[in-house]
């Protein structure tokens, strides 16, 4: 049966500095170039039969680094793009809590009604990604395709592969260079897991926020 697995990618200074990214094209910064290393040290073992990436550059690198060891081309998608934060691309969290205080607190109420200001909503994000992964499955058949892209996409994924809406944004994290599998059954899409950021033991990272 098919399999999928999102990725995000590794750090940068922005979530490191928890930063507001969006189309921001920042890159991977030395502890990201490590994470995505080990994730692709840890996903070499396997046969992995296509790999997607956002266009951006800290997710294009992380699935190079991910697809060189099966000697595979990246496939750069505009679908997996990252939410674009219109007003709030390259502010901190603190500004943007005191700037956008009540924007800012019915993103984490209601996430699923806020449009970010001069950007998108959750449901734009939804719109573009889904039908993407839904058409590729079809066309990989049985195989294993790999999508690399960013913590807003990825959760607005996982809630629509649960038949979830937005409003279940906040309910799960996804870290950075962390991986979330799902196995494709008919209509039936199965969660097998989630966040998992083992291989990334050796960094010694710690508890990072959802950021």
């Amino acid at each position: 049966m098919p399999e999928i697995i999102l990725v995000r990618h590794g750090e940068t200074e922005y979530n490191a500095s928890e930063t507001f990214r969006g189309r921001a094209d920042v890159p991977l910064n030395e502890i990201g170039l490590k994470q995505a290393r080990l994730l692709a040290e840890y996903l070499s073992s396997e046969k992995i039969d296509v790999v997607y990436s956002s266009p951006l550059k800290r997710a294009a690198r992380t699935a190079g680094i991910i697809a060189a060891p099966h000697a595979l081309e990246v496939n750069v998608v505009e679908n997996l793009n990252d939410i674009d934060c219109g007003q709030w691309q390259g502010l901190p969290l603190k500004e943007v809590q005191e700037s956008y205080e009540d924007i800012y607190q019915d993103w984490l109420d209601t996430p699923e009604q806020v449009r970010l200001p001069g950007g998108e909503s959750l449901e734009d994000v939804r719109s573009r990604a889904l039908p993407f992964v839904q058409d590729a499955v079809m066309r990989c058949g049985e195989g294993k395709i790999v999508f690399v892209s960013h913590r807003a996409v990825n959760k607005v994924l996982i809630c629509a592969l649960l038949r979830l809406d937005n409003s279940s944004f906040w309910s799960f994290k996804m870290d950075t260079a962390a991986i979330t599998r799902f196995t494709f059954n008919g209509d039936r899409v199965v969660l097998t897991s989630h966040n998992d950021t083992s291989y990334l033991k050796p960094l010694k990272l710690g508890e990072k926020n959802d950021f």
